[in-house]
């Protein structure tokens, strides 16, 4: 249900950045309690006790809030809004340290697949490692080579990446949403497929080969399931 996710507030010193964060997580997390609270009160370059305090009660339905924050003031001023929260709210609150952009789509995605609020800050925060997953996307080819010997022992299924601008932002959400909903372990070339972030620093393009594995036993209707939304071209080819 949606009034069980988590939410996700942006604070940022610009309205128009947080807004458009909010668009742009959306796009991926279109259930998500997602809320901008970007500039002043009267809207300029700024941040707003009384726009964070709103945006963490407008996005707290019970599961918990994670705030993502672009500069150090702004981190200053939710520390102050969860300093006014009471000790219960407060406990399902977190702010996150992690890129602002990178971190939040994450963390927008994870909160949309129903993931618990250490789950969507974990998401969050693996935005500070994108850079190493994507040394991993230097050579796509390479890696699906490597991810299909790896997988010799368990359950694997090839697939030719039909989407025409390949595995951007939203297929790779929809993929990352649907290995959230299997407990298994699966990787899409490697790299875990319930990571947003490794998923799309694959750097895959239209023709890549795509090898989706488990060494989970019980994974193969996880391995088959994603390899058949690829297979339809994530609804978009």
């Amino acid at each position: 249900m949606a009034d069980q996710r988590v939410g996700v507030v942006f604070v940022s010193h610009s309205e128009s950045i947080a807004r458009g964060l909010v668009e742009l997580a959306g796009q991926m997390a279109p259930n998500a309690l997602l809320v901008a609270a970007g500039g002043t009160d009267d809207d300029r370059i700024g941040t707003s006790f009384e726009k964070v305090t709103a945006g963490i009660a407008e996005a707290d339905a019970g599961a918990g809030v994670a705030v993502l924050c672009d500069l150090g003031s702004a981190i200053l001023t939710a520390e102050t809004a969860l300093d006014f929260l009471d000790d219960e709210q407060r406990e399902r609150v977190r702010i996150v340290d992690a890129p602002l952009v990178e971190g939040g789509v994450a963390a927008a995605v994870a909160a949309e697949a129903g993931d618990d609020l250490d789950a969507v800050v974990a998401a969050a925060e693996s935005a500070r490692g994108a850079g190493d997953a994507g040394q991993a996307g230097v050579r796509a080819s390479d890696v699906a080579a490597d991810a299909s010997s790896d997988a010799s022992a368990g359950f694997s299924r090839t697939v030719t990446l039909v989407n025409a601008d390949g595995l951007h932002a939203r297929p790779a959400a929809e993929l990352v949403k649907l290995a959230a909903t299997f407990p298994q372990k699966v990787t899409v070339n490697g790299v875990d497929a319930k990571s947003l972030l490794a998923i799309m620093a694959l750097g895959l393009t239209k023709g890549a080969e795509v090898v989706i594995s488990t060494e989970d036993p019980a994974g193969g209707g996880a391995v088959t399931a994603i390899a058949a939304l690829a297979e339809s071209g994530f609804g978009e080819a």
